[in-house]
């Protein structure tokens, strides 16, 4: 069972990881004007990766927050079921917060990095 759970948690976190990654890829692409405008006025590489960085997580530990709700609300549900007793813990949602701050680190990398290499020029050229 544990093993099962433990798969099924990872599935989970790497689908909700590439979904993390296309939000990001969508936000970089409707800012590269702004991208541009920062970097014409000297915003360094690291400010933009720092930037979109740090973007990804807010919004992976937003997820994670709706999850500990809804974990929170159906744990006293299930608890009303025959033979089922789950008891929450705070450990369970300081683990599920540090998972979902390292799967945004970790899926919005890449999409900040292209963030941050994007050519000052280009970017104020794009549409």
């Amino acid at each position: 069972m544990s093993l099962l759970l433990v798969s099924i948690a990872t599935i989970v976190l790497i689908v909700s990881g590439v979904g993390i990654m296309n939000v990001m890829f969508v936000t970089v692409a409707e800012r590269t004007k702004e991208i541009g405008i920062a970097k014409a006025i000297g915003a360094q590489k690291q400010d933009i990766l720092t930037q979109f960085l740090a973007e990804s997580v807010i919004l992976s530990i937003g997820g994670g927050m709706v999850g500990a709700l809804l974990g929170q609300i159906i744990i006293p549900i299930l608890n009303t079921f025959e033979g089922w007793y789950v008891v929450p813990s705070v450990s369970g949602v300081i683990l599920s917060f540090t998972f979902s701050a390292i799967v945004g680190l970790f899926f919005g990398f890449y999409p900040a990095l292209k963030a941050s290499k994007l050519d000052p020029v280009d970017a104020l050229r794009s549409e």
